[in-house]
């Protein structure tokens, strides 16, 4: 079942390659998230925006995930050191305390960034690549204090880009350069908090997401969120071989704003009521899949650092074989909760057998199946035709030849010439046979 969940990528009209982070923030006084196990019929408070956060215990009490999720049993076995996390966002900022010796490396695609990719980039999200950031591998501000990412141990490589009309760069050329960059700059796991408008995607990043493959880098993308208008899981969610990630409640339910729906979701992970550090070093609430997909994006890497002997499909493997199925989904795997809510500690410790291919997918088999450009006709990209799972596009469907049926040529210049001369010999023997007719009559007819 897994295999065949992982081979159904539907492909649906290109409506462009404009991506927007899907998240949402506000400024909080962080109180305690409620824990996941409060039951069904309660639901979660409404945060009151605040212009101060206090921090200490409180921070790390409001980060229900990592007991939630197993987190905080995982770091019994490590906590990420060695792995390199790659976050292609709207870049880390410099200022806040909880990245100190955090980030390691980093570049700027969009044309206007900073050549370390440290200056945040967009004059509305720019503090998404921080808050994504800072789930996946924050430091906090000491010990037990301050805000503390999944692999508190993983160094980070920011890399910024522009969203809309920020960069000066086509948005699908910065990711493809961005990948690139990653897997050059020793990433071991690259997180995309981003969702574009449709389920294709550019060719280019045929090239830059095999890259990443070929040399063992996990992909960890966002689903999306309903909220934001996708009501369906888009690229690069939809393509093959990334791990998609859904979101999810704190009580463990499927997210009816901060997340969407899609075959291609592999886990859910906590997107509403999560925590961001912002650049200028304040916390806000926030919420989406852009928040759930550096929590994996986190797991991966403490998986990374616990068996650094598995390949990334491995890595992969474990996440989604540990994951708990929700008790709120109608099939397995489920198009809102995938194989079902990660689980930390069980994806570092558990016994796992190993695979030989990626649960989620190939990218190079869907490849040889879709890119056929040179044997056949290059739809336009404006008005792509959609693609029933596991059958090649409709313009490169070609149908068997019958011996009993006849081909171009044969009606061309057999059928049709043959019909000519068959309808002219109609015609004459019609001609004749009246005028036979007329003379019989002529002859049968009384004298005179």
């Amino acid at each position: 079942m897994r295999a065949l969940f992982a081979s159904l990528v539907v492909i649906g009209l290109l409506a462009g390659l404009t991506a927007a982070p899907a998240s949402a923030s506000a400024a909080v006084s962080l109180a305690p998230a409620p824990s996941a196990a409060t039951p069904d019929d309660v639901t979660a408070p409404t945060p009151t925006p605040t212009a101060e956060v206090d921090e200490g215990d409180p921070i790390r009490n409001a980060e229900y995930w990592l007991d939630d999720y197993g987190v905080a049993e995982a770091w019994e076995t490590t906590r990420g050191a060695g792995v390199r996390i790659a976050i292609i966002d709207t870049g880390i900022a410099r200022g806040p305390e909880e990245f100190a010796g955090a980030v390691v490396g980093g570049t700027d695609v969009s044309g206007v960034g900073t050549p370390d990719g440290r200056t945040p980039v967009g004059a509305v999200d720019a503090d998404h690549g921080s808050w994504v950031a800072s789930l996946a591998a924050a430091r906090g501000t000491g010990p037990d204090e301050g805000m503390i990412g999944v692999a508190p141990e993983a160094e980070l490589l920011s890399i910024s880009v522009g969203f809309g009309s920020t960069a000066q760069v086509p948005f699908s050329q910065q990711i493809a350069e961005a990948i690139v960059w990653a897997v050059d700059n020793g990433a071991d796991v690259i997180n995309l908090s981003f969702t574009t408008n449709g389920t294709t995607w550019d060719e280019s990043w045929d090239d830059a997401f095999m890259y990443a493959f070929d040399h063992d880098v996990v992909m960890i993308v966002a689903a999306g969120n309903r909220g934001s208008g996708t009501t369906k899981v888009g690229a690069p969610a939809t393509i093959p071989g990334v791990l998609t990630v859904g979101g999810v409640d704190p009580y463990g339910r499927a997210s009816v704003g901060a997340s969407t729906q899609g075959i291609t979701i592999g886990v859910s992970a906590p997107s509403e009521r999560l925590i961001g550090v912002s650049p200028d070093g304040t916390l806000v609430w926030w919420d989406g899949t852009s928040g759930a997909a550096p929590i994996v994006a986190g797991i991966a890497a403490l998986v990374r650092a616990a068996h650094p002997e598995l390949d990334a499909n491995n890595v992969i493997n474990r996440i989604v074989s540990t994951a708990t199925p929700s008790t709120f989904a109608t099939a397995d795997p489920d198009p809102l909760y995938g194989y079902g809510l990660v689980d930390a500690a069980r994806a570092v410790s558990a016994p796992v057998a190993e695979v030989d291919s990626n649960p989620m997918g190939s990218l190079s088999d869907w490849i040889r199946l879709y890119r056929r450009a040179d044997s056949s006709p290059v739809p336009s990209e404006a008005a792509q035709p959609a693609v029933v799972p596991e059958l090649p596009p409709i313009e490169n469907v070609t149908t068997a030849a019958s011996p009993l049926l006849p081909t171009y040529a044969t009606v061309l210049y057999g059928t049709v010439p043959l019909v000519l001369v068959t309808a002219s010999a109609i015609l004459v023997a019609l001609g004749v046979t009246a005028a036979v007719r007329r003379i019989r009559s002529a002859n049968s007819s009384p004298r005179r």
